[in-house]
């Protein structure tokens, strides 16, 4: 993404990157949460310019790429991130 401030409350879909198994075991849905803090930019040798983490609340529990969790939040860089009305899970709220 690493565009707009996505707001509080949006519904997100996380999605697994193409090029390898993860950073999810799985594709999910969840809802942006600005505790325990807001969007802040990703701070990684990997990171995209302009990249931005968010804190997710999962839909349902899920495992991480490794076999980790199961865990109910994550603090997700953008790029596996996608609003619910653009990925067809319906409008944000």
């Amino acid at each position: 993404m690493s565009q707009a401030i996505l707001p509080e409350g949006t519904r997100v879909r996380v999605v697994q990157d193409p090029e390898w198994d993860g950073p999810w075991q799985g594709e999910f849905d969840g809802t942006v949460r600005y505790v325990p803090s807001p969007p802040e930019p990703v701070r990684h040798a990997s990171a995209r310019p302009g990249e931005m983490a968010y804190w997710v609340r999962f839909d349902e529990p899920q495992r991480d790429a490794d076999g980790d969790g199961p865990y109910d939040r994550a603090h997700i860089w953008d790029r596996y991130l996608r609003p619910a009305a653009e990925s067809g899970q319906g409008p944000s709220v």
